[in-house]
């Protein structure tokens, strides 16, 4: 796993950082390589590793499938998850004081779970998505609790235009007296993709204002879409 920590070190985060402040998102290039997302693929079947497989049409949440991983996660997702978090907390902080909410994250990752897991939420939240033709995710915020990290991740496995069309990530940016911004993103094979779970701070003639943004994905026409969302808070069920 030395190569992928030594790959989010190399990171510019600054950089990360100030796309995070201005736009609520990043894209990070070639993180994951093509065999380590192939892995991934492969072990969609393998029951002893989720906890739990939800099917969307079954409560409207779109069409396609995803399972939560059980603890232990696989070494890679543990890598990313526990060397991510560190960059991102600062994000985190800085908004939550920009809107004046109370609360300050830790800078280590094992510290938020403890949080989680006094809180009774114990459950791992990341999970792998498979969508086919015709699939797509509607709008919607990954919460999962009272503590949660307003940041999350995801990892496209497969490659655009190329195992499938369609199936595009979408951010919603609602402003306040406004109609809501939709943004179409199309992250590559092995990108990730950082962005608020439920809103970012936007600086206005008064202060810092709350964006609440929600997420999605758009229609698949053809072929397979498999993505990895990494979400730093556990949950309750």
């Amino acid at each position: 796993m030395q190569d992928i920590i030594q790959k989010i070190e190399s990171i510019d985060w600054k950089n990360i950082t100030e796309s995070m402040h201005q736009n609520g998102y990043a894209i990070i290039q070639n993180l994951l390589n093509e065999e380590q997302c192939d892995l991934l693929k492969a072990n969609y079947n393998d029951s002893n590793l989720y906890r739990k497989t939800v099917i969307m049409a079954r409560y409207r949440f779109g069409l396609g499938e995803y399972k939560y991983f059980n603890y232990p996660l696989p070494d890679i997702i543990q890598t990313v998850r526990a060397t991510i978090y560190p960059y991102l907390a600062p994000i985190a902080n800085a908004w939550f004081k920009a809107l004046k909410i109370d609360r300050e994250f830790p800078s280590l990752h094992e510290e938020l779970l403890k949080q989680c897991h006094e809180n009774g939420q114990e459950k791992a939240t990341v999970l792998i998505l498979k969508y086919g033709k015709g699939g797509f995710n509607t709008l919607h915020q990954d919460l999962y609790g009272d503590i949660y990290f307003p940041i999350q991740i995801v990892f496209i496995l497969d490659e655009p235009d190329s195992d499938f069309t369609g199936g595009e990530f979408v951010l919603t940016q609602q402003i306040p007296l406004a109609q809501s911004k939709a943004i179409v993103l199309k992250p590559g094979k092995g990108d990730v993709l950082i962005f608020t779970t439920n809103f970012k701070p936007e600086k206005g003639t008064k202060g810092y204002y709350r964006v609440n943004m929600k997420h999605g994905v758009s229609e698949v026409k053809w072929g397979n879409r498999h993505s990895l969302g990494i979400i730093f808070h556990d949950a309750v069920s």
